[in-house]
């Protein structure tokens, strides 16, 4: 009998009669829809069950999983598995929160495990976990957001409270040339380069304009990106195996092309100078996403669907740990000669057309994701 089979007896034996009891067939849809992966456990630590979050946390199919020992996928000195033997001692229900889950499938995750005994008998044992960092994107996201605004105040305040003065000084400073000395004119040419190099810098920061000029139409993004490809295979990413893995069946992006080609060439660009000389490889990808909604305002009627998924993944060194928390803040960069505004840009515009971006680092492996509305 399995144990849902098992399940089902157990209640009815108890006496009392449920409105329309659930088949196994339900059942395993509720557990399917569950976001946290539930892993089912026998006497002898083999996998007996793994619903569809598992399958996606460890990177791999059901069929495969079951039958196969926890530890092929838990590292058997994991507080998981002393979570397991406590609960078979006792037949408790137990949880710890912080959990370090470092496999090769997973990448490093923070977790919360929970196991409790299936129906008071010990030989099966329930495994859950939950991601901490399910929250932390959200933050993540929201911080994002807040970024591409901060940066829209700095950029106004950059062209009225700094471009109007240098413009200033630097016509004073040919005044002086003028009748100037030639050790002097040094000086006041010396004065006028750096006021025109700060002048080109507030130019590059007035691209994060408060009102985004957006030519909004359904755009396929797939020729987006093949133009991005094409410009990235004979420019910056020559020498660096680019790997598309598309979705045909994607309905257009509600966008502006020229802006959505900014975005790509900019994430596709840091791919390459992040990817390895040899061996570096970039893989772009789209797909679609159901259930992912963004509030733009107050009231469930403010939510906008962000379906469309496009991922750019580079096999590089990855982000420093201690910029990630920034890494979309204006003048944060990893680049000897970056400004650091080319990421802030990015969230601005993704910003602007009503989507998401966020990243994961893994060890060899960088992802960025921008979620997209539909047309």
């Amino acid at each position: 009998m399995s144990m849902f089979s098992k399940f089902h007896a157990t209640k009815a034996g108890k006496g009392k009669t449920p409105a329309g009891p659930a088949s196994t067939e339900d059942m395993l849809s509720v557990l399917n829809a569950l976001p946290e992966a539930v892993i089912a456990i026998d006497s002898e630590n083999r996998i007996t069950y793994v619903n569809a979050a598992a399958e996606s946390l460890f990177e791999t199919g059901g069929s495969h999983m079951v039958g196969l020992p926890l530890s092929e996928f838990v590292p058997p000195d994991s507080p998981a598995v002393a979570l397991l033997d406590q609960c078979r001692a006792d037949h408790g229900r137990y949880s710890e929160h912080g959990v370090e889950l470092d496999t090769p499938r997973t990448g490093p995750r923070t977790m919360t495990v929970q196991v409790a005994p299936v129906y008071d008998d010990a030989r099966c044992v329930v495994l859950s976990m939950h991601e901490h960092s399910i929250a932390k994107k959200i933050g993540q996201q929201l911080s994002h957001r807040n970024v591409a605004r901060s940066v829209t105040a700095m950029a106004r305040l950059l062209a009225h409270e700094v471009k109007n003065p240098l413009s200033g000084i630097r016509g004073a400073a040919q005044l002086l040339e003028q009748n100037a000395s030639e050790d002097d004119r040094t000086l006041t040419r010396l004065i006028c380069d750096e006021a025109d190099r700060i002048v080109a810098l507030v130019d590059r920061m007035e691209a994060f304009s408060d009102k985004p000029q957006l030519l909004r139409q359904p755009v396929n993004i797939h020729q987006v990106l093949e133009h991005v490809r094409r410009v990235a295979e004979n420019g910056f990413a020559k020498g660096i195996r680019i790997v598309e893995m598309y979705d045909p069946s994607l309905p257009p992006v509600l966008g502006d092309r020229d802006q959505l080609i900014q975005v790509f060439l900019n994430l596709v660009k840091n791919a390459a100078e992040a990817a390895p000389q040899d061996g570096g490889e970039i893989v772009i990808s789209t797909n679609y996403q159901h259930g992912i909604r963004l509030a733009v305002g107050g009231g469930a009627s403010n939510r906008q669907h962000v379906p469309l998924v496009v991922t750019v993944q580079d096999n590089g060194s990855g982000i420093p740990k201690e910029l990630r928390q920034n890494l979309f803040d204006p003048f944060v960069t990893t680049k000897s000669s970056g400004s650091g505004l080319g990421l802030s840009l990015v969230a601005k515009i993704v910003d602007d057309h009503g989507g998401i971006i966020e990243f994961d680092c893994q060890p060899k492996k960088t992802i960025f994701r921008v979620m997209l509305p539909v047309a």
